[in-house]
């Protein structure tokens, strides 16, 4: 030690934490992207969920459109087309007076997601 109480190398005792903050920057960058990317499959689960819903919502009030004489045909054809249209598959439709009842499922091969939706005129029941 020199007269100053600094080591003879010249060197201040913090000198070694130079660039730990640049290390601890990469670490926290890294940790962030990794867990976005942990968690981009369920964003798209989640949104297949949400367009599932959606296809079963329409394709029971087209097909209780239907039914109540608004539109022309059978109401779980149209069930089934409009769930076409909307790329999922109709999986089961009860017609109970002026009442739909349809369960739709995706189509796609991300999972096996599937919606229930009841339609018909307010009162109804």
């Amino acid at each position: 030690m020199d007269a100053g109480g600094r080591p003879r190398s010249g060197r201040s005792p913090r000198a070694a934490d130079r660039g730990a903050a640049s290390v601890l920057a990469v670490a926290l960058l890294a940790a962030t992207l990794a867990l976005t990317l942990a968690c981009v499959p369920l964003y798209g689960a989640l949104i297949e969920r949400q367009r599932i819903a959606g296809a079963a919502d329409a394709a029971a009030l087209a097909a209780a459109d239907v039914a109540v004489g608004r539109e022309p045909g059978v109401p779980c054809v149209v069930a089934a087309q409009l769930a076409a249209a909307n790329q999922a598959v109709l999986d089961r439709c009860i017609v109970d007076g002026v009442i739909v009842t349809v369960r739709v499922g995706s189509s796609s091969g991300i999972a096996a997601i599937t919606a229930t939706a009841t339609a018909g005129p307010p009162g109804a029941r």
